[in-house]
């Protein structure tokens, strides 16, 4: 059974920029946890989180945004970005849409994990540490390497370039 996960990449267009990736930041989030604690380069991801049918796609890349962030994401009309294969096999169905975002701060639900490992104790960690807005070159640099595609998925939507072009 194939795991999926939905989530939603905010992007925005820099004034006065070339419309060239160098025009366009992303909102991506660092995830949380003693393993991302440190790290920067491919520590980040988009918002996302997983469902199971019959949940509607984008209600659940909307909940987990929410949920991760601590704030609902901007009223806006999402797409449909496509659907990416990880590395790990899950699958993420990746809306987006054109927002400005700037919440008071980023309160991100948690998770229980035994920390450290082999000692009993059981601690609870933010899924998301963080969350910021970066020029799609550092993009590139912060998130995970299977969602690199989502990039370049977006580039090409807001370009209008077609697949493959």
């Amino acid at each position: 059974m194939t795991v999926r996960s939905a989530g939603l990449l905010l992007y925005r267009r820099i004034a006065g920029a070339s419309p060239a990736a160098e025009g366009v930041e992303v909102w991506i989030a660092h995830m949380g946890g003693p393993f991302w604690a440190r790290k920067d380069a491919h520590a980040w991801s988009i918002p996302k989180g997983e469902f199971a049918e019959p949940e509607d796609p984008l209600a659940a890349a909307i909940r987990e945004f929410t949920e991760e962030i601590g704030t609902a994401p901007p009223s806006a009309e999402y797409r449909l970005l496509g659907e990416f294969r990880q590395p790990s096999r899950k699958v993420i169905t990746v809306f987006t849409a054109e927002a400005d975002f700037a919440p008071e701060r980023i309160e991100s639900n948690t998770f229980p994990l035994e920390w450290p490992k082999g000692s009993g104790r059981v601690e609870h960690f933010p899924e998301i540490d963080d969350a910021a807005w970066f020029a799609l070159p550092d993009a590139r640099e912060k998130l995970v390497s299977g969602q690199l595609p989502i990039l370049d998925a977006l580039l090409q939507e807001i370009s209008g370039a077609s697949p493959g072009a």
